[in-house]
């Protein structure tokens, strides 16, 4: 039986720290589809959904099995609209346990049909966040070791930089 997993979130940016879960995860199941939320809640997103969207893309494209796509809605109606049986939630630090457990149970709660799976990042890249590289990038600093080439970019023309 293959199994299709979705790893959802803002991705605003995608770091090495998501690649490489992806990477991994791509062994473990037989799709996986790379889902950029729309609603960001209250964050206030540095790049639009196409932007996010392209960059993931552009970092992911060389692997077979995955694909990348925006959605808007519940993270569980996207999963059960596409046939996604797991959705994949990367834990950091101890720090993400408690809203992911909350988040895995919420999800549970509003469906059977699909099961939440953790996977922790290797250790190089337990301390990268999205909003920490957005940070760094704003304020000037080097963020080579914290994301792609494409993306390094990306946020240097956004920060004004280019």
């Amino acid at each position: 039986m293959t199994v299709s997993a979705m790893y959802p979130g803002t991705f605003d940016p995608i770091t090495l720290g998501h690649e490489d879960l992806v990477r991994r995860a791509a062994s473990l199941y037989g799709r996986i589809v790379v889902a950029v939320a729309a609603n960001t809640g209250s964050k206030a997103p540095m790049f639009t959904l196409a932007e996010r969207v392209e960059l993931a893309k552009s970092t992911l494209s060389d692997i077979g099995n995955v694909e990348v796509t925006g959605y808007e809605g519940l993270t569980v109606d996207f999963a059960r609209e596409n046939g996604l049986a797991v959705i994949m939630r990367g834990l950091r630090a101890v720090s993400d346990f408690e809203y992911e457990f909350q988040l895995a149970n919420m999800n549970r709660h509003l469906t059977n049909d699909v099961e939440t799976v953790f996977l922790t990042p290797s250790d190089k890249y337990t301390f990268i966040s999205s909003t920490l590289v957005r940070e760094v990038a704003s304020l000037g600093g080097d963020v080579t070791e914290f994301v792609s080439p494409k993306v390094k970019q990306a946020l240097m023309e956004r920060c004004g930089r280019d």
